[in-house]
């Protein structure tokens, strides 16, 4: 397996034009990644308590209009959120060496899912 240690990091926040910003560092010990795995943290944190938070409105009978508007923004953010730190992360995994199999699990796949 492989790491590509030229690949630029998508960090979990936007600069201040709202485009994507990203970090190029080989050690991944260094401060702004640092701060960046605790801003991931933070928001992954964050959304979990907000999904708690959006169970507990959608179980009472009755929401406010304003209150389900609020939380469907709030959620979207955190959505939004999460979608980042998983790309993100998914970038940084390690590439797996190609596999003589890959081909045959790929038809497998493919013959199981018209059956």
């Amino acid at each position: 397996m492989t790491t590509p240690h030229d690949q630029l990091r998508l960090l979990p926040w936007s600069g201040p034009d709202g485009k994507p910003c990203f970090l190029s560092a080989d050690d991944n010990a260094g401060y702004l990644s640092r701060l960046a795995d605790d801003t991931e943290a933070m928001q992954l944190g964050l959304g979990s308590e907000l999904l708690d938070h959006a169970l507990e409105v959608l179980s009472a009978e009755h929401a406010d209009a304003d209150e389900l508007r609020l939380l469907a923004t709030d959620l979207t953010g955190a959505l939004k959120d999460a979608v980042r730190v998983a790309t993100s992360r998914g970038h940084r995994l390690a590439t797996p060496a190609p596999s003589p199999h890959r081909n045959a699990l790929k038809l497998l796949a493919i013959h199981q899912y018209r059956a």
